[in-house]
């Protein structure tokens, strides 16, 4: 029992350091090829996790192998536009200037119901409001609706928003992010008086952050 818990902790911490090297977009959106090599990384980590007869390097030699070739083929996508279309596929046009495009729908097997399900997804509940709809190589479906059925920006109206930069955090869970009060040109003696406004200490606050405006969020934890 305790070897299987061990093996299970290794493979564990094998595989998360191959999906890290992986990259980002495996944990969010994948294509075609990333999408093979993750179910084959979890159907070859299970075997020697629960047969203990099965030499654990049986698991971990071909996980770094298909880790290896995850990276050639990433490098061979950024380097060859005719590979990537290859390896990844094309986007399909679904909806083409407020027409459905029944060909490309029957080519990737997609029913007006599912087509429509997507659309609500993108928070369009209306085929007649959507200009055009692409089917993405990673399967999601971008929606471009009719500039009459836009959301209206402050461009539309000559508007120059002031800029407001990103958030920082200050304070987590009652530790001071040194390197976020560095970023924003503070120390510590200044985020100590700004959260004394607050009636606490930093140390004392689940979280403190500033926008870039310099409006502070400040709360404290609880007892």
């Amino acid at each position: 029992m305790s070897i299987t818990f061990f093996r299970s902790i290794i493979l564990y911490i094998i595989v998360l350091i191959v999906m890290r090297f992986m990259g980002k977009r495996e944990i969010g959106q994948m294509q075609p090829f990333e999408l093979a090599i993750s179910i084959m990384i979890a159907d070859l980590a299970s075997i020697p996790m629960t047969e203990t007869g099965v030499p654990i390097f049986n698991g971990i030699i071909p996980i770094l192998g298909l880790l290896v070739m995850h990276l050639i083929i990433s490098v061979i996508n950024i380097k060859s536009l005719k590979a990537r279309e290859i390896i990844c596929g094309k986007p399909t046009i679904l909806i083409y200037r407020g027409k459905i495009n029944e060909k490309a729908l029957r080519k990737e097997r997609f029913t007006i119901t599912e087509l429509q399900e997507r659309l609500r997804s993108n928070n369009v509940v209306n085929l007649g409001d959507v200009e055009y709809a692409i089917l993405e190589t990673s399967g999601e479906v971008t929606v471009i609706q009719k500039p009459e059925k836009r959301n209206t920006i402050p461009e539309d109206f000559n508007i120059q928003p002031d800029y407001e930069g990103i958030p920082y955090d200050l304070v987590v869970d009652g530790k001071v992010m040194e390197k976020n009060l560095k970023e924003i040109g503070k120390n510590y003696t200044w985020l100590k008086n700004q959260v004394e406004k607050f009636k606490m200490k930093p140390e004392e606050a689940l979280v403190v952050t500033i926008d870039g405006k310099g409006q502070i969020f400040c709360q404290k934890k609880g007892e």
